[in-house]
């Protein structure tokens, strides 16, 4: 189990559906990330696509260069960069410029590319991807780490005595993370390397199921290449939905996750496996999401009681990274977050413990307490009353 407080962060892939202005789009993003740093959010990802129109960011390095100037805390996390379609020298070269931009606020997430129309965009073969991320991974990492200049030859890039005259901010190490979906290919990039993962599936019915044994293939890589890996580096996304009621909850995201379901998993990207939702059966399909977890959607009592049953399935992990949608309006997902921050963040750090402890020792002698400051109070007014008679 992860031993330290669970943190939690938000991805911004993001998944809005098409229609809407997209220069808007990008603003209200960026909004999201300037209130997801006022209230106490610990990291904030932002994804790269090209192809598909949900997923309009395909710069995410340069959207958390404007999100840096608005926010003053929350960590600023590439979700991922797609290292098959970068010079290396290129990936370093950014999360560094980013580093200082967001004063040490960056982490260089890394992935093999989720769409195969992006790959296909590039003239990339799917099959090699996960190979060339591999080979990226170890380039990056000297570059980041060491003075001397490299020299090196690959099939799809060169370098000749590279190295960045910009290293990280005040030569700190950024923190890198890999991608894992269902397949061990991520969690075994985490072990060869010594990387965090973040677990991007996590929400759909095979990445639960995987869940369970993802971690145990971090940690059989990491002792093959004498690494040292830690649950409290590893990321599990969930979306989720808080409102005052479960009722409400549900009512506010049914019409937005419909269409995120038939509109983008079932009609834009054939999912394997996702299948059509009548609207007339919204309601079960979203009870039978929440039942086995691919959602957290209620209220923040139902909030806590699913991250306790996630931690139990994994183990133990260490950020709990809520998928941004537009199940919800603006206004009640932005209330959403607020909710899940000031009521389920303090109940899962145990945060308010002490407060609650206060509340009920006091309750425990309230009667007593208030009669004997009643009597100390009737005690000072007999002593006035003794010492300055009335005339």
């Amino acid at each position: 189990m992860a031993t330290s407080p669970l943190r939690f962060g938000v991805f911004i892939a993001p998944h809005h559906p098409v229609g809407e202005d997209l220069t808007l789009q990008y603003e209200r993003d960026l909004q999201l990330c300037q209130v997801l740093d006022q209230l106490g959010y610990d990291e904030v990802w932002v994804g790269e696509h090209h192809s598909g129109g949900w997923e309009t960011i395909g710069h995410p390095e340069m959207f958390l260069a404007a999100a840096a100037q608005r926010t003053g805390h929350i960590q600023l996390a590439t979700g991922v960069t797609s290292l098959p379609y970068h010079h290396p020298y290129n990936v370093a070269g950014r999360i560094t410029f980013l580093d200082h931009l967001s004063r040490g606020r960056a982490i260089l997430g890394t992935g093999p590319g989720a769409l195969p129309s992006d790959a296909r965009a590039f003239g990339i073969d799917t099959e090699v991807l996960r190979d060339r991320q591999d080979e990226s991974i170890g380039i990056i990492k000297q570059l980041l780490s060491t003075d001397d200049p490299l020299t090196y030859k690959s099939d799809w890039f060169e370098m000749q005595q590279a190295h960045l005259q910009v290293k990280p901010y005040r030569n700190r190490t950024i923190e890198m993370v890999a991608a894992s979906s269902i397949s061990p290919s991520g969690m075994k990039l985490a072990g060869k390397h010594g990387l965090g993962v973040i677990s991007v599936a996590s929400y759909s019915e095979e990445g639960l199921a995987a869940l369970p044994t993802q971690w145990g293939f971090a940690e059989t890589y990491a002792a093959e290449f004498g690494n040292d890996i830690d649950r409290s580096s590893w990321r599990v996304m969930m979306p989720w939905h808080i409102a005052e009621t479960r009722e409400q909850a549900i009512a506010e995201v049914k019409q937005g996750l419909l269409h995120w379901h038939n509109g983008y998993n079932v009609t834009t990207l054939a999912r394997a496996g996702a299948s059509y939702v009548d609207p007339e059966n919204a309601d079960g399909f979203i009870e039978a999401m929440i039942a086995r977890g691919g959602a957290i959607i209620g209220t923040p009592d139902d909030a806590v009681a699913a991250i306790g049953k996630l931690s139990e399935l994994t183990g133990g992990f260490g950020t709990l990274v809520g998928f941004m949608h537009d199940w919800a309006n603006h206004e009640a997902t932005l209330r959403s977050y607020d909710m899940f921050m000031r009521y389920v963040v303090p109940k899962v750090q145990q945060t308010i413990a002490p407060i609650e402890r206060a509340e009920t020792l006091l309750q425990a002698d309230n009667t007593s307490l208030m009669e004997a400051a009643g009597r100390g109070i009737l005690k000072a007014i007999r002593e006035h009353n003794a010492t300055h008679p009335r005339t």
